[in-house]
């Protein structure tokens, strides 16, 4: 066997200088205020600015390479005992796994899809990252590439809800803890992702000298959709706190100070355009889903007050919830489509339509849910999966196309469990099983031309829709169903004098 290392810092910018250690078997290299040494059984040679060795892989015969990093203004760091570690990293891993609660017909997916959740989480802070990779593109060659290495509130309330469910307490506290330090202060700078430690500062630049995956270009670090206006992230966030409360993770007050201010603010900005889930680039718009968001923003405050007695002018948000349903169902329903559209008075439909029973705006067999299922359906699926929405006639300000979204298709599974459709929904779900790669992972988009995963990976997304979706089928609760709870504005009488 050969090995060949190219060790480059800095998104492959600087080449490091690198000397010899214990005598051919080990190597440092440091450039900047980094350092990374490199131990091996075997001898190690230079070659071509690259480290390179040579050696004859036997039955029952270990070679080991441990790799290290630190400071370069510290002592070298001291490598670990590969063999230790390894066997230490087994072990937890398998003690980790053994935690969890769920044994139903899906145990092997969802076990690989907590396994991946938990991997792409940060242990001293509980945040978790999107996915832990940047640039992957959603079309090949094309230029949709994204950094994913954040931490999105999007995410946040089906991440509780699917580590609860499993039986994972500890993460859930911890990752609803991360919400509650990264969007504390002002909610007029809440933003729509954030660092792993809450880092606001994450702004988007282009890497020229990197050509990128495949010839997709730019390659781009950091995100500049935290800095747009995405009024779904709302509804997201004070439902992932209401849940909290609701599950026990929290003291029913805990986080009640800042949900009421949150809804102070959308009190007065709810009516503006904004670039929605999918982080359009083409301009604001009044999204449906985006309104629909706030109204589970508001709903969820409700519940709150009601459920603990905590003080809060329930009249006026009941008022507020009732105006905000009544205007997403009179201008984001089309009547000559017969169905939910993508933003206020257009034409178009979008697969995020698809979560407006899971998070019960409205109920699931609604005949509008069920025309507005039934024409994502016809409009929006190709080869049994579901796109986003249709690029060329949304303006996403973006050029090319992509693949479909993973999660869209599992959150059609879910409206097909609702339904009662239970035959469909297993078939589809089996579609979306078999995309993954040999170790259970799954991207954000797959190519069903080109039969490969698009997008970056893995994805916590389309890991999290898959858990959620296993749960609602296998067990006919779980997560979609906890959420789907909701409906039609319901009623009080908490209101604070």
């Amino acid at each position: 066997m050969r090995f060949d290392l190219a060790l480059r810092f800095e998104y492959g910018s600087a080449i490091p200088w690198v000397t010899r250690l214990n005598h051919g078997s080990g190597i440092r290299a440091i450039a900047g205020p980094d350092q990374v040494v490199l131990q091996s059984d075997v001898k190690l040679h230079g070659r071509a600015m690259t480290t390179v060795a040579a050696f004859t892989a036997e039955a029952g015969k270990r070679t080991r390479f441990v790799l290290s990093h630190a400071a370069s203004h510290l002592p070298l760091p001291i490598p670990p005992k590969a063999d230790d570690a390894l066997n230490d990293t087994d072990a937890a891993w398998s003690s980790w796994t053994g935690r969890g609660t769920y044994r139903g017909r899906y145990q092997k997916q969802v076990q690989r899809s907590l396994l991946t959740l938990k991997a792409l989480s940060y242990y001293p802070t509980g945040g978790i990252v999107a996915a832990p990779t940047t640039s992957l593109p959603e079309q090949v060659s094309g230029a949709r590439n994204w950094d994913y290495r954040f931490c999105w509130l999007r995410d946040a309330t089906f991440t509780l809800l699917a580590l609860m469910h499993a039986g994972y307490r500890e993460e859930a506290q911890a990752w609803g803890a991360w919400l509650r330090r990264s969007v504390a202060g002002s909610p007029t700078q809440l933003q729509t992702l954030y660092g792993l430690g809450g880092e606001r500062r994450v702004q988007e630049w282009e890497v020229p000298w990197l050509s990128g995956y495949q010839g997709a270009s730019p390659v781009r670090i950091g995100n500049a959709a935290s800095s747009q206006l995405q009024l779904d992230v709302y509804g997201e966030l004070i439902d992932a706190l209401y849940q909290e409360a609701v599950l026990g993770l929290v003291k029913p007050a805990a986080s009640w100070n800042l949900q009421r201010t949150l809804v102070e603010h959308l009190e007065q900005i709810w009516e503006q355009p904004d670039e929605s889930i999918w982080e359009v680039r083409g301009g604001a718009q009044n999204f449906t889903f985006s309104k629909a968001m706030v109204w589970v923003a508001v709903d969820r405050a409700i519940r709150g007050a009601e459920a603990f007695d905590l003080p809060a002018p329930l009249q006026r948000w009941r008022a507020l919830r009732t105006r905000i349903h009544d205007t997403v169902c009179r201008f984001g329903f089309s009547e000559s489509r017969n169905s939910f559209v993508q933003y206020f008075g257009g034409d178009t439909l979008d697969a995020s339509l698809l979560l407006l029973p899971l998070v019960g705006f409205l109920p699931p067999k609604d005949p509008r849910i069920r025309s507005t299922v039934e024409a994502i359906g016809r409009d929006l699926m190709v080869d049994g999966l579901i796109r986003r929405y249709h690029t060329d006639e949304t303006a996403d300000g973006l050029k090319g196309s992509e693949g479909v979204f993973l999660a869209c298709s599992f959150w059609y599974v879910d409206n097909l469990v609702l339904q009662g459709k239970h035959q469909d929904a297993q078939e589809m779900f089996h579609r979306l099983l078999a995309l993954a790669n040999d170790v259970g992972l799954l991207a954000e988009e797959y190519d069903p031309i080109g039969h490969r995963q698009l997008g970056n990976f893995p994805q916590a997304f389309s890991h999290l829709a898959l858990i959620d979706s296993a749960l609602t089928l296998d067990t006919h609760r779980g997560p979609v169903k906890q959420r789907s709870q909701g409906g039609e504005p319901g009623s009080g009488d908490h209101d604070e004098n």
